[in-house]
Formats: C-alpha cells, structure tokens, sequence
C-alpha cells in the first residue's frame, strides 16, 4: 500500500499525550532529542520580517506532508516548515521505491502523495499540535525559543495555482478557523483543557514557488507577480542549480568534486539561465517593495541526473540528485545572486545541510536553512538538534548571543585571523557594490554591518569551499553495510535504525516475551479434530519492529539503512487502520485489530491467504507473555471456522479439512505485542478507539 491515509486529529492528539505521559517520548522522540536552547542564546531570524526562533527548518519534502512530519520536526529545533508542494494533479501514480540516500540523495518524488484538501487539514492538524504542546507546558521551552513560520510551497504552473482547488488550499492556509473548530471538537474528552487554546487562525502568509524543471521563465515570473499582486502573500522563487550553465556546473561536479553524475543537455535547454533569473528578481523585488510585502530566492531545486540508481526504478530515465555535491553547486549559485543583491533579497537554502556546514551556513545570512537529505539518515529527525547544538558552540566560542552578532563575529575572526591587510581585498571586493552594503537585511532586518558581514562571509565561503574535502566524492561516508542475513516476521537486529529514518513514522517496535510457541496442523477426520505438532514460531528477541500501513508510503528509505535484506516496510507485519483498509488493500499482507475489552479481533493476511482469529479476553489472558496452549475463541482458516477450545478445535467440516496452526499462533503473538507491548502505538490506540 503506497497510499499515504491521514488519521483523525483526535486519534493524533491521544498518541502524543499518552505517549509523552507513559514513555517520555512524542511520535518515537525521546525527550533527550528535544530542542530546549540550554544556552539561552537568541538564535532568531527574521523570515519576511516574522520571527522565527531558529533558523533552521525541514525541506519542502517527505519531511513535511503529513501532522506527525511537522510536530517531530518541531521537537528537533525546527521553526520555520517549509511545507511540501501542493498542486493540481494531487492523484499521481509515483514509482516505489522512491528515495534511495544512504550517503548523497536521490529520489523520484514529485509533489505531495496527498489530496489537496488533505494536505491543507494535515498542515492545520500539525500547527494546532506543536500549539497544544507549547500551551501545555509539557515540554519547557522558553517563549523566545517556541516562535514558528509555516511556509506554504506551491506549484507548478499559474493555471494550476489558479485552479479551485489550490485557491481553497491557500485561502485555508490563510485563515484556517473554519478547521480549527472543527478539529477543536474532535480533541478528547481527558484533554478537555486544551480545547480552550486560542489557535492561531493565519497559519502562514508567505509562499515558496516551487517550479518543475524546465518551466518557462515568463510562467515563473506570472506566478511570482500573480502571489504579490493578487494573493498578496510574501513570495519566494526556488531556483534550479543548472543556472550555472553546462560546463561551469559539469566543472563543478566532475572535476572538482569527482561526481561521476551526468546532467542530460535537455536539463539545460530548459531551465532558466542565471542572467534570466537575475532579471526577473530585480523586477519583482522592486514589485514586493512596493506592496509591502517580501521577495527571495531559494537556492535550490534538485539536481536532474541520469538514472545510474541500483535500488530505484529503471523506468525511470533521470532522478533527482541532493546532498553534498548539491550543497556545493547551490552555494555558489547563491553567491552569484548575493553578488548583485547584496541584503536586498530574502535568501532561502536547502542543498545538502548536514551538522557539519549548519553553523558555516547560518553564518552567511540564510534564512531558513532547511534539510531533507540529512535527516533521512540514522536518526532522522533527532539530527536537528545537532546542528543547533553546532551552532550555538560556535556562537559561544565567538562570544555572540545572536544570529546578527554570530555573522560579524565569523567575519572578524576571519580577518583577524589573516591580518586586516592581507584580508581586506575580500573586503574591498563585496563592498564594491553599493547594493550589497545599503539597508537593512531581508534575513534579519539588521543593519547594514551585519549585511557587509554576510557577503563578506559568502565570498569566502564560496571561494574555499572546494578546497575541503568534506564535499569530495571520494570522502562521502561509505553506504550502510547489509551482511546478508534476511528478515523476518520476528527477530531482526532490532538496531531501531528504521524507526527514525522513516519520514512518517511509519515503523514502530513493540515487546513480546521470547521463546517459542509450538505449531499444530489439525485435520477433520471422522468427526473430530485430529492434529500433530510441525515445528514452532521462536521468539528469540524482545524487542519487535512493524509497520504501520496508513503512514507508509513504501518510500525505501527503511530498507536502504536497515543492515538485513528485504525491507522492514516489506517483510515485517504490516498494520491497517481499519478493517475497511486491510479490505480494500487486498493485494497486499497485512492485520487489523479490534479491541471491545472482552473481545480481541485479528484480521490476518500472510502470501494472500486471509485468517481470522477472536480471543476471548478474559480466557486468554492480557500481556506480552507467550501463551502455553491455544487461546480461547474461535478461528476462521479459508471457508472453515472452528471453536478453539484448548488443547481442542471443535467444530464440523467437510472430511480430510486440514488447518494451519501457525496462523493462530502468528495472530495470537501479534495481538499479544501490539496490545500489550506496544499500547500507544497506533495499531493499539485504533482498535481501542474502535470499539
């Protein structure tokens, strides 16, 4: 099931609060993966003149689509989401797997795998849940350090943008109160209390134009104009990295980084060159000036190359290259605009930020700085925290307390370090331009010091950033080893690497006692019943891993970092929602649960074959111990249901009926785990919720 199926927010609110409660974590984040600013340094930026408490956001991406994408984020430092893009054609069919990063990135991926309309509710949904964690207190943070921007990104032509159901995603972004109502009411009883929050009703004003490749100048800059005349919203255009052009691009990724990547001409013929983009940013800025309202640039897209992937589709002739060699190629695109922009612009980064540029980056005035590609790896969104932990040890080390003082001070150590003389040629250069040192930042709104700063720290940046290795091919952190060894529906290395890695929190782990449960097959003979023991299911490790189908959108990136074969969204147990779900999707394996308190109910699918199984509570126990002998209830094996009565089956049917024991004993154990091993996970909180 590659269809991503929203949960209600009430289900969502029940997972975060109990979860925080019962186990000190929010969506699988320990509280030690947190934000909480110890320093107390003000690390606020300036966003189209909002305060954002952080630089730092998740890409436009798998990051931010769904609710749970925005709150873990929001946990890991982030303040300013640049939510992914909406379009028109919201029913794409997208090749699986689609993101394969164990060091660079490269994707399929288009826009968002949801609806319009759901899309819009997942946004509200997760900007009310990072309000109710604020306003509950549960989490401690300063109110200096709680401060969010939500950045609408949109696409990938004006008549799409103009099409009904875009228009009622951004008119709903605008002013959401219609939804918070509606979502208020749906908040459950025992969470009462916060049901009184005053939620804000804008949840953003500002939007990301986020172009397919290829699009035609003249369509980039009708859209830009179309958002600042007519929208009225602050606006920003995603540039493509193929601005620098064949060779000087080619150069750059072959030659100096040792990329063996090879960018098709096509992608060049089609995308806007820099002269153009230039021309077009000099109009709309003097445009947004005039409306009140603020213009940038985000470097950058993507980087189109040829398909040479052994984990994504073939079908697939180019795929999307991010991470370090992206990071180096929109850095250098970036200073040409702040070349002839100075501080004008509002200047948005996303291209292979890791922990070890975070702090270099910020130091050059860009705000947001965003990450998709780094937090798909070990640790997914507990990496945040490590680059604003980078950051503010350098800011201390500096002796800086704010953004605005980190970007002087980096530039003074600089030239201090090298002499006043020796350096002030880097100086003399940036300054030149008249537009680079005038007025006030885009980013900060700070003086015009801050913004010589910026340039300055930029030049530099751009003009040693190919002498560190660290951007080298030859230097990347080697892919995630795979022994050989094969998974199965229980017992992996339980290393809990794909919990993290997966966007959407999708996998989860639950507990079950080990040893072994032995198998019976039974045959109907002559009246009764008859079986004979064949083998045993072997628990050999406490600690479980699942799949939660609804959020699995079978991406791959779980499979990539997992050191066995096969994929944990694959082979190990895959839980549906409802029983409606596990119907519909009946091409693929999977359980549903249901719990009425006397009642467990477990829909099971293994190789296609469907099995039932209902346990009599009070009969059969309630924990993750292995049972001694068959539950009580009744089973259903094909057309054939008997009664389980242990150690006997009752029931009739035609004779030599035979039965697979191990079914019963799968159902049993999953029920067992995911019940009582696992009890805010959304497969139990649903098949409480059922009832």
């Amino acid at each position: 099931m590659a269809e991503l199926r929203p949960l209600p927010f009430g289900v969502l609110v029940e997972r975060v609060f109990r979860e925080l409660e019962s186990r000190g974590s929010i969506f699988d984040l320990r509280k030690k993966s947190f934000f909480t600013n110890p320093e107390g340094l003000d690390l606020s930026v300036r966003f189209h003149g909002m305060r954002a408490s952080t630089p730092y956001g998740p890409a436009s991406g798998p990051q931010t689509q769904m609710a749970q994408n925005l709150v873990l984020a929001f946990l890991g430092g982030a303040r300013i989401m640049e939510l992914k893009t909406v379009q028109i054609l919201d029913q794409l069919e997208i090749p699986r797997p689609c993101i394969d990063a164990p060091n660079l990135g490269f994707n399929v991926e288009w826009s968002q795998e949801l609806r319009v309309e759901e899309s819009l509710h997942e946004y509200v949904k997760g900007a009310m849940l990072i309000e109710m964690l604020i306003r509950s207190g549960k989490l401690g943070l300063r109110a200096a350090d709680v401060d969010v921007i939500y950045d609408m990104s949109i696409g990938y032509d004006l008549k799409g943008i103009k099409s009904p159901s875009v228009q009622g995603f951004i008119a709903g972004m605008r002013d959401a109160s219609e939804l918070i109502e509606r979502f208020r009411a749906e908040i459950p009883e025992r969470y009462a209390a916060l049901r009184e929050i005053d939620f804000p009703t804008e949840i953003s004003r500002s939007i990301t134009i986020s172009t397919f490749h290829g699009c035609p100048p003249d369509e980039v800059e009708s859209i830009a104009r179309y958002l600042l005349e007519e929208v009225g919203t602050h606006t920003i255009i995603k540039f493509n990295p193929t601005q620098l052009g064949p060779d000087r691009l080619r150069g750059i990724l072959a030659e100096r980084m040792g990329y063996p990547y090879h960018v098709p001409d096509k992608a060049f013929d089609d995308d806007m060159p820099l002269e153009r983009g230039v021309g077009i940013c000099e109009r709309l800025h003097a445009l947004a000036s005039k409306r009140g309202l603020g213009f940038g640039a985000k470097f950058t897209n993507t980087l189109i190359v040829e398909n040479a992937s052994d984990f994504l589709p073939k079908s697939e002739a180019v795929i999307y290259l991010s991470g370090r060699p992206l990071h180096a190629l929109s850095a250098t695109l970036y200073d040409e605009y702040r070349q002839r922009f100075g501080g004008r612009l509002q200047y948005s980064f996303s291209a292979g930020i890791e922990a070890a540029n975070f702090p270099a980056s910020v130091a050059l005035g860009l705000v947001p700085i965003t990450v998709c590609t780094d937090l798909l790896k070990k640790g997914g969104y507990a990496r945040g925290t490590k680059y604003l932990a980078g950051l503010a040890k350098e800011m201390k080390r500096l002796g800086a307390t704010t953004i605005e003082d980190y970007i002087v001070a980096v530039r003074d150590e600089r030239l201090a370090a090298r002499g006043a003389s020796s350096a002030s040629s880097e100086a003399v250069a940036v300054r030149a331009s008249s537009e680079a040192t005038r007025g006030a930042s885009a980013q900060t709104g700070g003086p015009s010091p801050v913004v010589a700063a910026m340039c300055e720290n930029s030049a530099h940046y751009v003009a040693t950033l190919f002498a560190d290795r660290f951007y080298h091919r030859d230097e990347l952190p080697k892919a995630p080893p795979k022994p050989g060894t094969r998974l199965e529906i229980f017992d992996c290395l339980t290393c809990d690497i794909c919990i993290p890695v997966c966007p959407n929190q999708a996998n989860f782990s639950y507990d079950l006692d080990r040893g072994s449960v032995p198998i019976r097959h039974y045959v109907y003979r002559a009246g009764l019943w008859q079986s004979e023991e064949n083998g045993a299911v072997a628990v050999n490790k406490r600690h479980q891993i699942a799949n939660f189908a609804d959020f699995c959108n079978e991406c791959g990136n779980c499979d990539v970092f997992c050191p066995d074969l096969g994929g944990p969204y694959v082979l190990k147990p895959r839980f549906f929602s409802s029983l409606e779900q596990w119907r519909q999707f009946s091409g693929h394996d999977g359980i549903y649960l249901a719990d009425d308190g006397t009642h467990h109910r477990v829909y099971g699918r293994f190789e296609g074959r469907e099995v039932f199984l209902e346990v009599d509570v009070a009969e059969s126990g309630e924990s993750t111990a292995l049972p001694e002998a068959l539950p009580v209830g009744r089973y259903r094996y094909g057309e054939v249901e008997v009664r389980l009565d242990p150690p006997r089956l009752l029931g009739d049917a035609p004779e030599g009926t035979t039965i697979d024991g191990t079914y019963i004993v799968l159902l049993d154990l999953l029920r067992r785990g995911v019940l009582f091993g696992a009890p805010v996970s959304y497969p139990a909180l649903l098949a409480r919720l059922s009832a």
